[in-house]
């Protein structure tokens, strides 16, 4: 693929005027038509699903989560625009001025992506058709669909793993290569009380927003102040017992004083 197939190529041995001239030409290609329509199903879990991996996803690696974001494999081809889109050991890339950083762009990035999902919100998406032999042949590792209201059949998440080209479903929702599973989850989020598509780790933690880490580090400080306080009205019950013999001894202590008795000649 070269920029301008009717350029000669350079006669320098300069490498950034080769790649320059071996890069494919993206200057007509659509990256954004401003036109999205999703169902709320799909807007809240695309940003719920990418706001987890961003606030709990802890790798030694960078990685590249996007939601609604073109995915260009071949340079010709229009983009595949996945709901949510997980790319590990990939930056996100800085200079957005520039078309080529503000898509998906495997000959850029240099890998497919590790992890599309696709959201079912009606019948009309493929995602199960033409949309997964797309994704197979861009290279994408794991293609996983989430059908909440059970348009497609009856199972409400399905994992894809490409194996020699071709995906085969697999029997559950771990994705051994970037060590993370699927799950559903019933709860609240932004306002909404809903049955959620979530990230789970190996050890079966689920990847928490924000928010949530928020709350829990409220829960455990909260947690400490009131077992803090247990532990001091422990301590003051110990005293106040403590003065309560001392004080029932000095009393019989003065009572065998009373009846002429030394209470050291006792001990």
């Amino acid at each position: 693929m070269v920029a301008n197939p009717s350029a000669k190529p350079p006669t320098s041995p300069d490498i950034a005027e080769w790649q320059e001239w071996m890069e494919p030409d993206i200057s007509e290609l659509i990256i954004e038509d401003d036109t999205p329509v999703d169902s709320l199903i799909q807007e809240k879990h695309q940003r719920f699903l990418v706001y987890c991996l961003y606030s709990s996803l802890k790798r030694d690696v960078p990685f590249f989560a996007t939601a609604n974001v073109g995915l260009f494999y071949v340079a010709k081809n229009p983009a595949l625009v996945p709901d949510v889109m997980l790319s590990l050991g990939v930056p996100v890339p800085q200079d957005w001025s520039q078309k080529r950083n503000r898509s998906y762009f495997i000959w850029e990035i240099g890998k497919p992506p590790d992890v599309v999902i696709e959201i079912v919100s009606n019948k009309k998406g493929e995602e199960l058709g033409d949309k997964l032999d797309k994704y197979a042949r861009a290279g994408v590792i794991y293609y996983a669909v989430f059908d909440p209201l059970l348009l497609l059949g009856s199972k409400k998440i399905q994992v894809y793993a490409l194996h020699e080209g071709s995906y085969r479903l697999l029997d559950s929702t771990w994705m051994e290569k970037v060590q993370l599973s699927l799950v559903l989850w019933e709860g609240e989020f932004e306002g909404g009380t809903f049955e959620w598509l979530r990230w789970q780790d190996a050890e079966g933690n689920l990847l928490l927003t924000g928010d949530e880490q928020a709350q829990q580090e409220r829960q455990r400080t909260s947690q400490a102040e009131e077992r803090a306080s247990q532990a001091e009205e422990r301590t003051s019950q110990a005293e106040e017992r403590a003065s309560q013999a001392e004080e029932r001894a000095a009393r019989l202590a003065e009572l065998l004083r009373q009846q002429g008795l030394n209470p050291d000649d006792l001990l």
